[in-house]
């Protein structure tokens, strides 16, 4: 079946990390002053095709960039992580908090997956959630394009699940960054607009 035949109601809208501590200037990145305007503008740019979706029967999942707390709520950070994010403290990214939680924008997610690396389906149940639900078709967008967006993307195709990365629906830091990401997946998936992708989806 070709991914323009898979009907809506098998077809989700994978949000990657569109999160408080992310994306709002009280979350830990916007605190930390680690900012930028082509991330900042997707949850109004995305909110008419996560609309859509869930009008037409499909599904809207969202994934969550979790520090898993340790001892006495320390999170645990990776190594690179750590070099790389250094203000990243207790309490940020935190299951259940008011940071770890996707944009108001686009709630409800249908589904919420933790995750603790770049791929959703790293150590997720994602995969488990995408087989329960019937899905079989991934409109991928979020943040960054060259870290979680790449990571999920490559690992959705080698699961043989139809993907399709919204190009203006993904950013990272920088313009350059997000066009290299997104060359390099064209081999790897489909590539579109939103526009295209709210058309298409209407029309199914």
């Amino acid at each position: 079946m070709s991914d323009h035949n898979i009907p809506a109601a098998q077809s989700a809208l994978l949000i990657v990390d569109l999160q408080n501590d992310f994306l709002d200037p009280k979350g830990a990145y916007g605190r930390a002053g680690q900012t930028a305007a082509d991330i900042a503008a997707l949850p109004p740019r995305l909110k008419p095709f996560a609309d859509l979706m869930r009008s037409k029967g499909g599904f809207v999942i969202s994934t969550q960039f979790t520090l898993v707390p340790g001892k006495g709520g320390e999170p645990m950070i990776s190594p690179h992580l750590k070099q790389l994010r250094p203000f990243l403290a207790k309490g940020d990214f935190l299951p259940g908090a008011w940071g770890h939680q996707l944009v108001d924008l686009l709630q409800p997610a249908d589904v919420t997956i933790e995750k603790i690396a770049y791929s959703a389906f790293y150590m997720t149940r994602l995969e488990w959630v995408l087989r329960k639900c019937g899905i079989e078709k991934l409109y991928v967008a979020g943040i960054v394009t060259n870290g979680g967006v790449a990571s999920t993307v490559r690992d959705a195709h080698i699961r043989d699940l139809e993907t399709v990365v919204l190009e203006d629906g993904c950013a990272a830091f920088t313009a350059e960054t997000h066009a290299t990401a997104i060359a390099a997946l064209k081999p790897v998936c489909r590539v579109t607009s939103i526009t295209e992708a709210i058309t298409e989806l209407a029309a199914s």
